[in-house]
C-alpha cells in the first residue's frame, strides 16, 4: 500500500446487483478484473464509485442497485487507506416503506453523515467507461458533466457549489411563472447564484489550467495524444479577463435585466449549465468531435491519465481509477503505453475486461482476478 494514493485495501458487498456478499481485498496496484459478460465485473468498480458523491459511474437510480430479491437495499462499505491514514467508508441505501427512496446513508468510522458530500473529503475516485467513449460527439451537457466530475476530483468543494447553483436557478424558474413575482425575492436568489456561478467557473478554470500542464509533461512521448483544452462560455470568459467579483456582479446584472426573456423560454439562458468544455487533438490540431472513434477514445484515456497526476500534485495522493473495458479496443502499443503511465502514477487502478490476455502486459506487477456468478477468485 503507498501512502502516495488512495487505496481501497478491503471492499464489502451486500446485496449490491448480483452480489449477494462479497468481501474482497482487491490488491494496491494495478487490478485486472475478468470473466465472461454479465459475471459482475462493471458492479464490483460501480460500487467503488458510490464511495464518492453522486450516484456512480452508471448514474442509476439507488433503487436499481438493489440485487433482486434483497428486501432491505443494499450496502457497500470500504477501508480506504491514503496519506492521511486509513478510515472506514459505508454506503447504503433502503425502501422507505413502498417507495423508492431518493437519498442513501453515509457513514464514516461508524458515525452516521449528513450528507455524501463528505466522502469526498477521505476518497478520490476517477472513471472510465464505454458510454464515455462519444462523449465528444454527444451534447455539451455530458461534457459539462465530465469535466465538473474532473473538477470535483481535485476540489470537493466544486460538486456542492454546482448542487447549490442549479437548487438557486430552479427556484429562480418557479419564481419567474408567477404572475407578479417578487422582485426582492428575485434579487435575492440572483445574488446566490451570481456568486455560486463564479466559484463554479473559477474552478473551473483553474483545473483546466492544472490539466492542461499535466498533459504536456505526462503526455509528452506517450501513447496517447496531447489535447487542448478549452471552455466555451460568458462567464468563464468573464472570468479569464476580470477580477471573480467583478464578473460576478456583470453575472447579477445579466440575471436581472434577462428576467423577460427566461420567463418566456421557461428556463434560465446564460450561466455556467450552458458552459462546454472543448477538446482538440493537439498534434492533428483538429477537434475531439472531428476524429476517429479510435483517436477520441486515446484523447479521453489521455485525459483521463493527465487528471490522476494533476489529482496527486494536488491533494499528495493519487486517486483510484475505475477503468471499465479500458484495453478492449487498444493495440498492443498503446495497452503497454497505458500500464506504463499507470505504473509511473502509483495509483490503484482497477480495470475490466473479458479477456485476460487483454492485461499479460501487466507480468508480475498486476493483480489478476476472476469474477464470475457474484463469486472473485485471484488467479
Amino acid at each position: 500500500m503507498s501512502a502516495s494514493s488512495y487505496t481501497v485495501t478491503r471492499l464489502t458487498l451486500t446485496d449490491f446487483r448480483n452480489y449477494e456478499t462479497l468481501r474482497l481485498d482487491p490488491g494496491t496496484g494495478l487490478v485486472a478484473l475478468t470473466g465472461p459478460n454479465g459475471a459482475g465485473k462493471t458492479n464490483l468498480i460501480e460500487a467503488v464509485s458510490l464511495l464518492s458523491t453522486g450516484r456512480g459511474l452508471r448514474g442509476a437510480l439507488f433503487e436499481d442497485l438493489a440485487r433482486q430479491g434483497a428486501p432491505r437495499g443494499w450496502a457497500v462499505a470500504a477501508h480506504v487507506a491514503s496519506a492521511q491514514g486509513e478510515v472506514r467508508l459505508g454506503t447504503q441505501w433502503m425502501p422507505e416503506g413502498d417507495t423508492a427512496s431518493q437519498t442513501r446513508q453515509v457513514v464514516l468510522d461508524g458515525v452516521p453523515q449528513k450528507s455524501p458530500g463528505i466522502l469526498a473529503h477521505h476518497m478520490r475516485v476517477i472513471w472510465l467507461t464505454p458510454a464515455m467513449d462519444r462523449l465528444f460527439a454527444g451534447p455539451a451537457s455530458d461534457r459539462r458533466r465530465f469535466l465538473d466530475r474532473l473538477v470535483t476530483a481535485n476540489d470537493p468543494e466544486h460538486a456542492s457549489r454546482v448542487l447549490v447553483f442549479e437548487k438557486l436557478m430552479r427556484e429562480r424558474n418557479l419564481l419567474l411563472e408567477e404572475p407578479r413575482p417578487d422582485p426582492l425575492w428575485l434579487s435575492g436568489l440572483e445574488a446566490q447564484m451570481a456568486e455560486a456561478a463564479a466559484a463554479i467557473a473559477a474552478a473551473r478554470l483553474h483545473a483546466i489550467a492544472a490539466l492542461q500542464n499535466h498533459i504536456k509533461f505526462l503526455l509528452k512521448g506517450s501513447a496517447f495524444p496531447a489535447s487542448i483544452l478549452g471552455l466555451q462560455g460568458e462567464l468563464e470568459d468573464r472570468i479569464a479577463i476580470m477580477p471573480a467579483v467583478q464578473a460576478e456582479d456583470e453575472y447579477r446584472r445579466l440575471l436581472l435585466e434577462s428576467r423577460g426573456l427566461d420567463r418566456a423560454a421557461g428556463r434560465t439562458l446564460n450561466g455556467p449549465h450552458r458552459s462546454d468544455f472543448l477538446v482538440t487533438h493537439e498534434p492533428k490540431a483538429m477537434a475531439a468531435a472531428l476524429c476517429s472513434t479510435g483517436e477520441q477514445k486515446a484523447l479521453l484515456i489521455g485525459l483521463i491519465l493527465a487528471q490522476a497526476s494533476s489529482v496527486k500534485e494536488e491533494s499528495g495522493a493519487a486517486p483510484v481509477l475505475l477503468l471499465d473495458e479500458v484495453a478492449a479496443h487498444l493495440d498492443g502499443v498503446r495497452r503497454a503505453g497505458l500500464f506504463e503511465t499507470l505504473r509511473q502514477l502509483g495509483a490503484q487502478s482497477l480495470m475490466t475486461g473479458t479477456d485476460r490476455a487483454l492485461f499479460d502486459g501487466l507480468g508480475k506487477t498486476g493483480e489478476f482476478l476472476h469474477v464470475e456468478g457474484g463469486k472473485v477468485t485471484r488467479q
